[in-house]
């Protein structure tokens, strides 16, 4: 066969081929759909336990065996994202109602882990089994090839409930992401009925039954008044806040005790609250607070803060609204896979998808039970009959040489092949008409269903049997009867799973804090040879200014609402603000830098150490070892970022010296050779800190930048290089980028 290439843009292939890729990611993997409110995952994870038959009144199986079974089976993209949505889908902190039942160690609501799965055991919850699987038999859904089309599995499953607000939703797929808050059982199923009353209700009146999320982990939700716009929007922010009580002992002191937390703290946020609250307390702002203690347990959470006498708990509260995540934002997006699309709706819509749903879903079960009593009255009517000529039946299998000419007897009357007692037998037998499913069913019966009782329950079931498809017909033929069909079924699992709301909804007052303003001051910055810094008052630095000049490295005067900029080798700037620093007497031993700030003495050194105050407006120059120059306007360093790339490097360079430039001075750079270059500053043009710079001078085989010296014209300078003065001042001025001038010793 001749080879045929193909002509494509590149373009087009890439576009094709990674919208694609989105798409199979949105529909496959990431986002759950609208009718069972399931991804993919979670669908194949509850139906691999259906067909395992670990039933809620069944013993608990290994999570290994199911995991392994649906990886096997229905999802092969590796067994921790089964087991992750398994452990999901049993964790009461995070599911409004939990689908399985897990036994075990199935992690904790302040981040700890589930157990690996060859220790932990699970069964589906009843409610799963009813709600979520109970008419899989029924044939309401349809059934697709898995992934290798080896095995069936449901393209949805037959939930009976709007699963996407009770339990909520979260995925991120590509250029996309859902975040779907938890709702109350009774208060959608009341939703839901409400919308089947009256299709045209608005989402203003569906939320006098939903009346907002309610989160497993209770709290307080803030801004009832916007929920109505993210509800209509599917789209929108909900405060959060964490429930606090307040108790008071006889000796005045009160205590702080958090008993909810908003829904997005649990997991790891639970020990980042407490370090934001020790953060607080150790920068002076919390100074009402004097212990903290997590006495959380399996009975729910407990966090209390012990308060100094007479604090403002007002004042208090507020600030941790501000400074913590005791209040925060859950952002909702409420998008699903609606007709195999991603849309983005709001709260009718998703009911109103919902309630179609289980209209087909109805449709198609009554259907199926319509077929199956069709069937049964087809058969208990030939039974029935076959019992009023039960003689004439027993004559013609006793005269039967084979089960095909009885039953050929039984269906066609065909009594050809048969030897009858008499002819009125025979003409009797000739009148017969069964069907094929009687026939088969007449000659499978067994003696004992001759019993006059017997008989009697075949009649009161063939009467059954009739109402059930009477019944049948009128609920598929009248939607208002299907109605209130789904109705009842939604009030009975209403009746029997609701539990009571846990999150409080309603309008609260913008917390308001304002952070008491400093007394400003003029304080000394010092810091030691080994990096512990402090600031002390000025009166304590000429009382021992010797001392403190030989003892500490760096020693400047600053405000205390200025920050401190440390520039390092490795070209970054860290920040810290002075008033986070100690302030005290001067022979207090302070904190190591480290502490104060994102530096990192075992990876990097420091190069320059400076207040803001000190150099704004002004010029900064810049100089690594290989040479390269530029300076830098320091205002460039006023950021709310606590560390940044203060210059850019080249590999292996690294930055050696920072010089405050005060109009045109002379440069001198000395290399580890001893190579001398003057010129003057102006040839260093100005660059931003994003920028590597310019060489500054042209550096020999093996040699390196080691000093930088400036100084004004007509200024007599002398250094000692190799036990030899050298008079800077006095070398020749020459251009920046040559070669220098070796010295002499």
């Amino acid at each position: 066969m001749e080879e045929q290439i193909i002509k494509t843009e590149y373009s087009d292939v890439m576009q094709k081929s990674y919208i694609d890729y989105a798409m199979s990611v949105i529909v496959a993997r990431a986002l759950p759909d609208v009718r069972d409110g399931l991804k993919p995952v979670q669908r194949r994870t509850l139906y691999d336990m259906y067909e395992l038959g670990i039933k809620y009144d069944k013993p608990y199986r290994k999570c290994a065996r199911i995991v392994g079974d649906t990886m096997g089976k229905y999802h092969p993209h590796g067994d921790s994202s089964i087991y992750e949505s398994l452990v999901v889908m049993s964790q009461d902190f995070k599911k409004g109602l939990p689908l399985v039942d897990g036994h075990g160690n199935f992690g904790s609501i302040e981040g700890d882990g589930a157990a690996a799965m060859r220790y932990t055991e699970a069964r589906l919850q009843k409610v799963t089994q009813e709600a979520y699987l109970g008419d899989l038999d029924k044939d309401v859904v349809d059934f697709i090839p898995n992934f290798d089309e080896t095995e069936k599995e449901p393209a949805v499953l037959p939930v009976k409930i709007p699963n996407l607000l009770i339990n909520g939703a979260d995925g991120i797929a590509v250029g996309m992401a859902t975040n779907i808050p938890p709702h109350n059982l009774g208060e959608v199923i009341e939703g839901v009925q409400a919308y089947i009353s009256k299709p045209d209700i608005t989402t203003k009146e569906l939320m006098k039954y939903i009346k907002g999320p309610d989160f497993p982990t209770g709290g307080r939700v803030v801004n009832k008044d916007e929920l109505l716009s993210i509800y209509e929007t599917g789209q929108g922010k909900i405060k959060i806040r964490g429930t606090v009580k307040t108790e008071s002992s006889k000796n005045g002191k009160d205590k702080l005790i958090i008993t909810e937390i908003p829904y997005p703290m649990i997991g790891a946020n639970i020990g980042k609250f407490l370090n934001d609250i020790c953060t607080l307390v150790e920068s002076k702002k919390a100074n009402e607070i004097v212990d903290i203690s997590n006495q959380s347990s399996k009975d729910g959470i407990r966090i209390v803060l012990d308060l100094r006498k007479n604090s403002d708990v007002e004042h208090l509260l507020n600030m941790l609204y501000k400074k913590t995540k005791l209040e925060d934002t859950f952002g909702v997006n409420m998008l699903a896979v609606a007709d195999n699309k991603p849309e983005t709706m709001g709260l009718k819509e998703i009911i109103k998808r919902n309630v179609e749903f289980q209209i087909e879903l109805t449709t198609r079960k009554y259907k199926t039970l319509l077929a199956r009593e069709l069937d049964k009255k087809e058969v208990q009517e030939g039974l029935i009959t076959a019992c009023d000529v039960i003689d004439l039946i027993i004559e013609i299998l006793r005269g039967s040489k084979n089960i095909k000419d009885a039953k050929d007897c039984l269906i066609n009357g065909n009594t050809a092949n048969i030897k009858f007692k008499s002819k009125a037998s025979e003409k009797s037998a000739g009148k017969l008409c069964f069907t094929q499913r009687q026939a088969s069913a007449i000659l499978e019966m067994r003696l004992y269903k001759l019993i006059g009782l017997e008989i009697e329950a075949l009649i009161k079931e063939h009467e059954a049997t009739l109402k059930n498809i009477a019944l049948y017909e009128d609920i598929l033929s009248n939607r208002s009867i299907m109605l209130k069909v789904i109705k009842k079924e939604l009030e009975a699992i209403k009746k029997e799973y609701a539990v009571p709301r846990k999150t409080v909804i309603e309008n609260a007052a913008e917390a308001v804090y304002e952070e008491k303003k400093i007394e400003e001051q003029e304080v000394i910055f010092l810091m030691d040879r080994f990096g512990y810094t402090k600031t002390i008052d000025t009166a304590a630095f000429e009382r021992n200014k010797e001392a403190v000049l030989s003892e500490n490295r760096y020693v400047f005067t600053c405000m205390n609402t200025d920050k401190i900029c440390i520039f390092t080798d490795k070209g970054m700037l860290h920040s810290v603000k002075i008033i986070d620093l100690p302030f005290g007497k001067f022979r207090d031993k302070g904190i190591p830098i480290d502490n104060a700030c994102n530096y990192n003495s075992s990876e990097e050194n420091l190069i320059y150490v400076t207040s803001l105050g000190n150099i704004k407006n002004r010029q900064l120059l810049f100089t690594t070892k290989m040479g390269m120059m530029k300076q830098v306007d320091a205002n460039e360093f006023d950021v709310a970022k606590r560390t940044i790339s203060a210059t850019k490097l080249n590999e292996e360079d690294e930055l050696i010296s920072i010089d405050i430039m005060d109009g045109n001075q002379n440069i001198v750079i000395q290399t580890y050779k001893g190579v001398f270059l003057r010129f003057m500053s102006e040839e260093i043009p100005q660059k931003k800190r994003g920028a590597i710079g310019v060489r500054g001078i042209k550096l020999g085989k093996d040699d390196y930048i080691e000093e930088i010296y400036k100084f004004y014209e007509n200024t007599s300078i002398n250094i000692t290089y190799k036990e030899k003065e050298i008079s800077l001042n006095r070398l020749k001025i020459a251009g920046r980028d040559t070669k220098g001038t070796k010295a002499r010793v």
